[in-house]
């Protein structure tokens, strides 16, 4: 699988395997969100364009462009723009992507990475033919609030999806009993789940020396049985390369 970045100008985006750290998730008690491997493997699942230039920004609260006013003293050509109104900071990306055919581009922010005032829109793009840019846009929550980007922070979260996927799924509901081992795992782990929570609130010492259930960052079901051999507790992606 291939992703290809053609930059469009004589300065291409800086672009990173996007990482597992958050400062908020940092800042938990005995750092414990990244416990949670599923924030883990999203935090990681692609690849981070970072901010050319130091920039500040606010919204008035007008509806036209000129409503979105940017505060840097960098280059016009190196800045976002309120461009479509709306409360609405976009950012150039001068690159073109190419994806294999049948594989689009998912365009977003960063990953569990919140902002206050301020939220990335996301956008799925059809790189495998197109040879338009995009821009990644984020929009104010709210009018008079200064929000900064620093410069070598990401911007833009990406990744490629196979197209159709959605659409090729057909979604239904099912009595859980119609498939009797899943249920009684299922079971097994509620139950386990529910001893585990009495024992810590009472301080029982196995359960307070444990801290945490590990089963399914380890890879194991309720049973002691191994998960599929390619469960993964992290992303090792490629960088750029020429």
């Amino acid at each position: 699988m291939k992703l290809i970045c053609y930059p469009v100008t004589d300065r291409p985006p800086e672009i990173r395997p996007a990482g597992v750290a958050r400062d908020w998730m940092d800042a938990t008690p005995r750092k414990f969100a990244y416990r949670c491997l599923p924030l883990n493997i999203a935090n990681a699942q692609g690849w981070e364009i970072m901010c050319p230039v130091d920039v500040s920004a606010y919204w008035t609260g007008a509806p036209g462009p000129e409503g979105v006013v940017v505060l840097s003293g960098d280059p016009a050509h190196l800045l976002p723009t309120g461009h479509f109104g709306h409360g609405v900071l976009t950012f150039p990306i001068p690159a073109l992507f190419r994806t294999e055919p049948g594989y689009d581009l998912h365009v977003g922010g960063p990953v569990n990475a919140p902002r206050d005032g301020i939220a990335p829109l996301s956008a799925i793009v059809e790189t495998d033919w197109s040879p338009y840019t995009f821009t990644m846009n984020w929009r104010f929550t709210r009018p008079a609030h200064v929000v900064s980007f620093r410069k070598g922070e990401p911007i833009c979260h990406i990744f490629p999806v196979a197209r159709a996927t959605a659409e090729a799924t057909t979604p239904e509901f099912r009595d859980l009993d119609s498939d009797p081992t899943l249920a009684a795992l299922y079971r097994s782990w509620t139950e386990s789940r529910r001893q585990f929570n009495t024992d810590l609130h009472a301080q029982q010492e196995a359960a307070v020396a444990q801290g945490w259930q590990r089963s399914y960052f380890h890879g194991r079901l309720p049973d002691g049985q191994p998960a599929p051999a390619d469960h993964r507790t992290r992303v090792r992606l490629c960088p750029f390369g020429e």
